[in-house]
């Protein structure tokens, strides 16, 4: 047995213990007292995401209700753990009632995908026909082809979604090549443009002529410089006048 304390050391001691075991103890309550009010508050938000993923478990508006059940997704992790049973019995109710709608939303899905495959089929016929339209020789007969394969596009409905931009694009490609030999004939039959385009070309072929006669000047003078300025001019204005003359062909 070892030496014992005086009274008063061992009174100091034990204050000091039961002080430090009541401070821990409080801590301890405040902590707990802590966790189980943020479980009762995720518990609280998880219960309400739980009641908003039922209703739109039977949704049909499948693109929004995708979106709306990614957002219920997000806030659910952002809203903590519940205790351990109700944390997993919450899940368990709030996965049953996404399952049955994305389980719903791919029966669908399924379904339409085998629909717009045989769509997708038309298109792919209509589009070769249209790319067979090209280049455009009969202009007027093009675009009446061109009319009528648009009014069976259109009829045929939807494509699978990995198809559309792909098969859309390459109608687009062919409507605008037909589009622009329209533009083009448009001006060049339009008296309004023909003149200015021959106005044009009656400019450029005098401009042409008098620098001719300005370079056999400046060569038979035999000044460089002036040789150069006319060269560089001529041949400027020989590439606008044929530009020209092809606006008016």
């Amino acid at each position: 047995q070892g030496p014992k304390l005086d009274r008063e050391s061992e009174q100091a001691l034990w204050h000091r213990l039961s002080s430090a075991r009541n401070s821990f103890d409080k801590m301890r309550r405040v902590h707990f007292a802590q966790l189980s009010g943020a479980q009762n508050e995720a518990k609280s938000i998880k219960e309400d995401l739980v009641a908003q993923a039922q209703e739109l478990a039977t949704s049909t508006d499948w693109g929004s209700t995708a979106g709306a059940f990614k957002r219920l997704m997000d806030r659910w992790r952002q809203a903590g753990r519940a205790s351990r049973s109700d944390d997993d019995l919450l899940w368990q109710q709030f996965k049953a009632a996404q399952d049955a709608f994305f389980t719903a939303k791919d029966a669908v899905a399924a379904v339409e995908n085998q629909e717009y495959a045989a769509n997708l089929a038309v298109k792919e016929q209509l589009l070769a026909q249209a790319q067979a339209l090209l280049p455009v020789k009969d202009l007027e007969a093009t675009k009446a082809s061109l009319r009528s394969i648009q009014d069976r596009w259109d009829a045929a409905g939807k494509v699978p979604r990995a198809d559309m931009e792909r098969i859309e694009k390459a109608m687009r490609r062919v409507e605008a090549q037909i589009r622009e030999a329209d533009d083009r004939k448009w001006v060049s039959s339009n008296p309004e443009v023909t003149a200015r385009a021959q106005s044009m070309v009656a400019q450029l072929e005098a401009s042409i002529a008098g620098l001719r006669e300005e370079l056999a000047t400046a060569e038979s003078s035999g000044n460089q410089s002036k040789i150069a300025k006319a060269k560089e001019a001529l041949t400027a204005r020989e590439a606008w006048l044929e530009q020209a003359r092809r606006g008016l062909g």
